[in-house]
């Protein structure tokens, strides 16, 4: 591989964990979802979410910055559609966890396509992802312009960089149900994945935060 193209690798992978890293909502539900049912589910939602960052670095690189002007005037809408979708994920965990809290520790199974599909779609609402990726590709190309096949390249390193991370936190998850194999255990991780899941939702529409 050419100097060049290593510099659109590492570019690529940096730009997948920087979006990837920081763990608010998403992470918090893959880590709850693979505690709570299997490494599979969790596994599943990680890919999802990947998924998502994947789709928008390619948007990024075929037009982002034309597209971030369109999202720009609609994100305190969409920022509000996730805040009701993960609340309503928070009431739906803290509700199964009392109802079935004195029942057999073994948890309900969950479809990891299901997980999937919410988490591709949870992630793609946050549009500052488009804005970010967007704000790199141009960066890239105002220098001496990036070498012929670098556009894929990057994209396949940024969803890499995020799936990588994101199977980290679903296997994280999955240790720690494990760990709580007690029905107690895991009632109380679950109301508590509930409550960050909730804490979170409202950071997203709390402006400053």
């Amino acid at each position: 591989m050419s100097a060049g193209l290593g510099a659109v690798v590492g570019s690529g992978l940096l730009a997948g964990y920087g979006v990837a890293v920081p763990v608010g909502a998403i992470g918090a539900l893959i880590v709850s979802l693979a505690s709570r049912h299997s490494w599979r589910v969790g596994a599943a939602a990680a890919l999802g979410a990947a998924t998502a960052d994947g789709l928008y670095a390619v948007v990024a690189v075929l037009g982002g910055a034309a597209l971030a002007g369109v999202i720009a005037p609609v994100s305190g809408a969409l920022r509000w559609v996730a805040f009701a979708v993960l609340m309503i994920l928070a009431g739906r965990t803290a509700r199964d966890a009392v109802r079935h809290r004195h029942e057999s520790a073994t948890p309900r199974p969950a479809g990891g396509r299901r997980a999937y599909l919410t988490l591709l779609g949870l992630t793609l609402l946050n549009p500052v992802t488009i804005v970010y990726f967007g704000s790199l590709v141009l960066g890239r190309r105002a220098g001496d312009g990036p070498p012929a096949g670098a556009d894929a390249l990057w994209v396949a390193a940024a969803f890499v960089a995020s799936a990588s991370w994101q199977l980290f936190l679903a296997a994280s998850g999955s240790l720690l149900g494990r760990v709580l194999t007690g029905a107690r255990g895991r009632f109380w991780s679950a109301i508590v994945s509930s409550a960050v899941i909730a804490v979170l939702a409202v950071l997203l529409v709390v402006p400053g935060a």
